[in-house]
């Protein structure tokens, strides 16, 4: 029997968050976690898709305390809710930083 040739990646390790964005709100902030689990974040960004994605990475970052290079925007590029995979950090992790901030 000839020997199959197959490819293996090495899996990034992280965590994905649910999120609601609102727009132009007076300051950047985590405002609540909703029944479902959802983050709800505030953030003085206009509604523009661009603008406000661009500011919930930039925002998550510097709460998660890692590199905007490590969170995109899986789901939800147009609209309020999103899916958000942050890489290389543990789903623990990211709920004890993203509790300790909210206001």
């Amino acid at each position: 029997m000839a020997s199959r040739q197959f490819h293996l990646h090495n899996g990034k390790k992280g965590a994905a968050i649910a999120v609601r964005v609102t727009p132009r709100a007076s300051k950047n902030e985590i405002s609540d976690i909703l029944d479902d689990g959802t983050v709800k974040i505030r953030l003085t960004a206009s509604a523009s898709e661009s603008k406000i994605n661009q500011a919930l990475i930039d925002f998550l970052a510097s709460i998660l305390e890692i590199p905007a290079a490590s969170i995109e925007i899986v789901a939800g590029a147009v609209g309020k809710d999103k899916l958000v995979s942050i890489l290389d950090l543990d789903a623990s992790i990211v709920q004890q930083r993203i509790l300790r901030k909210i206001s």
